[in-house]
Parts: structure tokens; sequence; C-alpha cells
């Protein structure tokens, strides 16, 4: 089963497709759109792109890392919900598992450290999926390390 993991931004999103059981990576990326355009163009871009991914690639599974902002950014947090609900909203019209964990699970299980750095997760990504380069940008590696922490947490199940 191939597994797309997300990592949700309005600017950016990055994603990437691992194959469950080997951890080959399949593709990943990054879907950006302009600050200067109207926030129904940006979310319909992050859909249709995310649409195309999911049609070329077929996922069993969308994993998305649960959102959270602290007190002080709740603009960053409505940002981030308004790419989420484009990527729910796909994940949905394309039938396909929509899985959410929160983000301190998902560094843990990649590197032992809930409060992992973002530079820690991404050189465990690099190493798990013996990649000659870390994944860049940071979304891409994100994106990867929610791909793969699913393959972890559903193995122990």
């Amino acid at each position: 089963m191939r597994i797309l993991g997300i990592d949700p931004g309005l600017e950016t999103t990055g994603y990437g497709i691992i194959e469950d059981r080997t951890f080959k990576l399949i593709e990943a990326g990054t879907i950006k759109t302009r600050p200067n355009t109207p926030i129904q163009s940006r979310l319909r871009k992050i859909f249709d792109s995310l649409t195309e991914i999911i049609k070329e690639h077929e996922p069993g599974v969308l994993v998305l890392e649960k959102i959270y902002s602290h007190y002080r950014h709740p603009t960053t947090a409505i940002l981030m919900g308004h790419a989420r609900a484009a990527v729910c909203l796909a994940s949905g019209i394309n039938e396909i598992r929509l899985v959410n964990y929160p983000s301190t699970k998902i560094k843990k299980t990649i590197t032992g450290n809930g409060h992992a750095s973002k530079q820690q997760v991404q050189r465990m990504v690099q190493n798990i999926l013996k990649l000659k380069d870390p994944p860049e940008p940071l979304d891409v590696s994100d994106a990867l390390a929610i791909a793969i922490s699913y393959c972890y947490m559903e193995r122990t199940r």
C-alpha cells in the first residue's frame, strides 16, 4: 500500500508518498501558492494539485499532522486550517482513508524525542528512506515523516 503524508500550509504544502512495507520513496514535493493570490484560488490550487497526485499514485491512506497553534499565533492556526480543509476535502472526494497524528507523536516515532527539531526529523527521514541527501525543503521531510510514522504506528497495532 502507498501512504501519502501531507504537511499542510497555505503558502507551501509538502507531500510525500512511500510504500508501506519497504519504505521506498515514490514521490515527494511541494504545492506552492502565492500570498497575493485570493484565498479561494490558493485553496483550489492545493485541492486540484493534491487530487492529481492522488489519481496518479492511488494511495491507500492520507496522513496529516493534527492542527496545533500556540495561543499567541491564532492566525497561523486559521491559515493552516484552510489548507487542511482543502486536503481533507480531497481525501473525502477521492474516498481515501484520512488519519491524523499529533506532531509530538510523529517526532517521537521518527526520532525517539517528541520535541525533536525539524532538522533532526529531516536527518532521520533521510536515514530511514536511505536517501543520499536530506529531503528538502523541510515541508517535504515533515510530510515524509508523517507517512513513515503511520507505517510504524500501524505495525504496532
